[in-house]
């Protein structure tokens, strides 16, 4: 499946242009490698890293989607990989007490 599709029927772009928009800036990284192309081919178990909202996205590839759905069938397609920058920075306070 080509990544800009993927990246927008897993719900975390509004659009497949806004998707290879952000391919092309060079900001995504699949299998630690900067993604060239919107067509780069993602497949189960592959790695993608891309900069959303503020913070970097690690995701592993789980299934791939037929569809844009709702929310919830599309995150069984990917699991987050590492913490969120808020969590870290809770733990990190918690253990300086």
């Amino acid at each position: 499946m080509r990544l800009d599709r993927y990246l927008f029927f897993i719900r975390l772009v509004k659009s497949r242009t806004l998707a290879q928009g952000l391919i092309e800036a060079g900001n995504v990284r699949i299998d630690g490698k900067r993604a060239a192309k919107a067509s780069e081919e993602v497949r189960a178990g592959t790695v993608i890293a891309l900069p959303l909202y503020g913070r970097v996205r690690v995701l592993r590839v789980l299934a791939l989607p037929n569809r844009r759905g709702p929310a919830i069938e599309a995150r069984t397609c990917y699991e987050e990989l590492g913490e969120t920058t808020d969590s870290a920075n809770v733990s990190q306070q918690g253990a300086s007490d």
